[in-house]
């Protein structure tokens, strides 16, 4: 008997392992995307495996993480083994544009019959604050490099600038050809025909499976009957489960033994924003990425003779200057020994983000990975007003002239906002040259590319700021390939890992400590109270956080 592997889509997928137990516990049941792709392209090679069906709709994926599952089941599909989707609806008043652009890398698309298609299209939004602050009498003061960088725009304004708008409508533009593109050539239909159909949705199922766009209507149940009548009685069995099982046959043992040592290829990961000290995790705002927890990561992965090559795996919208620039000088001095470092990015990997990813050999991004972003802002909301409003004062006595700088109860001088502007130009001159020189550009070509700009990965790419598309897989065998191994005989390795017995034996150095101890916060609380009062983001080199693509 067959085993017939199972995608549920509906929960989300994870980026990272969660870090901390109560996070490792609500998402006890969530699988990793690394683990549904390892398992598809596994299932494609193994005999035992008959075929795969996927549950689509639920939790929204990004569109990056989209573009490597489709790259994972087209892959399964060579194989020759049967692939359906199904879904009750792809959205209900629209949302299914991206889910939809997922299911066209399946042989078969079924919706049940009272659902509906929602390709609606792909909108960029952004949320504005402004005329609550002025309500609220919070004066937000913030300074930024340059006009597209707009993260304090949500603070700053009632609206989008032109060069907000103009970044917005570019953004999805690109988003929308690469899915209009993806379905015309799945489907077998003209791009034309495709954005007609969208310009005309939602609709209904049986106007879908009318214009070529469905394949079958029917209910899960009568899905899992076609499986089983073109495939015969098999087991189920969930990806994840498929690929975290122990070995079943000889060669998946020898795969798996510790003897003859395999040569590894080191995962170096960057998740969250990036700060200063060590990795964290937040209830609410989800892991974070240490300078000093990444340092010791690289550093480790240098100096072990038995790593070949290292995958840096960027899904941050970034953070802190000094942080990044930090993780970036590791990059270089792992490059100085020889090692390829490859950088791989996921949903996001921009401001600081694209910093720590850009000394990289080779730089890899899906065609919708959110990157760029090359600028920094700083500032401060004044909630001195808005406190005294409900009864609360504060008074402070202090030494020195700038004591009170960043204070929220005081607006800058003229002499403090002419400070904050020289810092804003230091360190802006400081990522464009180091940009221009990690990517062999010139500065000025480097600077108009930059502006605090964000691009998609395709656009990034046309660019030069991105070297290669595609996702996990296409930077493993790129860095396979730069250290002249074969893929199929290497080990895969997360570094910093360390079990629980690691843990709890006494850190002996600096680098033990940091990747030992990561703290469980409630960043992501604070941060959101930060936001909504209008007081400064996390970091100088900080995307846009108020971008949402769907």
């Amino acid at each position: 008997m067959g085993i017939l592997l199972e995608l549920d889509l509906t929960r989300g997928v994870l980026e990272t392992p969660p870090a901390s137990p109560v996070a490792a516990f609500r998402a006890r049941h969530l699988p990793t995307l690394r683990e549904l792709v390892a398992a598809l392209r596994k299932g494609a090679r193994d005999d035992e495996v008959v075929g795969l069906v996927a549950h689509l709709g639920g939790h929204r994926l990004s569109l990056a993480q989209v573009q490597d599952l489709r790259e994972a089941v087209a892959d399964f599909r060579t194989s020759g083994k049967t692939a359906f989707a199904w879904t009750e609806s792809f959205g209900e008043a629209g949302g299914g544009t991206v889910p939809y652009y997922l299911a066209t890398a399946f042989d078969e698309i079924w919706v049940q019959p009272s659902g509906e298609l929602g390709i609606t299209g792909v909108s960029v939004g952004a949320i504005f604050v402004r005329g609550a602050l002025d309500k609220a009498g919070v004066i937000p003061q913030f300074g930024k490099r340059r006009e597209y960088k707009t993260a304090a725009d949500t603070f700053t304004e009632k609206e989008m600038t032109g060069p907000a708008r103009e970044m917005a409508s570019r953004l999805a533009e690109s988003a929308f050809e690469q899915i209009v593109e993806g379905i015309a050539v799945r489907r077998r239909l003209d791009t034309a025909r495709v954005r007609e159909l969208v310009n005309t949705a939602p609709l209904s199922g049986q106007a879908g499976l009318d214009a070529g766009l469905v394949d079958r209507l029917g209910y899960r149940s009568d899905v899992y009957d076609a499986l089983e009548k073109g495939l015969g009685e098999s087991t189920r069995l969930l990806a994840e489960r498929y690929i975290r099982r122990g070995p079943r046959t000889l060669e998946e043992l020898r795969k798996v033994l510790p003897w003859p040592q395999k040569p590894m290829v080191a995962v170096v990961r960057v998740s969250g924003g990036i700060n200063v000290g060590r990795n964290s995790s937040s209830p609410l705002g989800g892991p974070s990425s240490g300078s000093d927890t990444v340092g010791a990561a690289l550093r480790a992965v240098a100096e072990e003779d038995k790593v070949r090559a290292v995958i840096l795996r960027v899904d941050s919208p970034g953070g802190s200057y000094v942080a990044s620039d930090a993780i970036r000088n590791e990059v270089l001095r792992l490059r100085s020994t020889g090692k390829p470092v490859i950088a791989s990015m996921g949903t996001v990997a921009a401001s600081g983000g694209y910093f720590v990813a850009m000394p990289a050999d080779v730089i890899v991004a899906q065609p919708g990975t959110i990157t760029g972003s090359i600028g920094v802002l700083t500032g401060k909301g004044v909630v001195r007003d808005a406190l005294g409003r409900i009864g609360i004062t504060q008074e402070a006595v202090s030494e020195g002239e700038n004591a009170r700088m960043y204070s929220a109860q005081e607006e800058f001088t003229d002499e403090q906002w002419a400070r904050l502007e020289e810092t804003l130009d230091r360190i802006y001159k400081d990522f464009v040259a180091k940009a221009a020189l990690d990517r062999g550009l010139p500065e000025e070509q480097l600077e108009s590319l930059a502006r605090g700009r964000v691009w998609t990965g395709a656009d990034a790419h046309d660019r030069k700021l991105v070297d290669e598309l595609g996702g996990f897989q296409h930077a493993l065998t790129l860095a396979c390939d730069r250290a002249g191994l074969d893929r199929d005989e290497v080990a895969l390795a997360t570094v910093p890992h360390r079990n629980l017995l690691e843990r709890l034996r006494p850190p002996t150095t600096t680098d033990d400590l940091a990747v030992t101890m990561q703290p469980l916060t409630l960043d992501g609380l604070t941060t959101s109270l930060y936001s909504a009062l209008g007081l400064p983001p996390a970091g100088l080199l900080r995307m846009p956080l108020n971008w949402q693509l769907g």
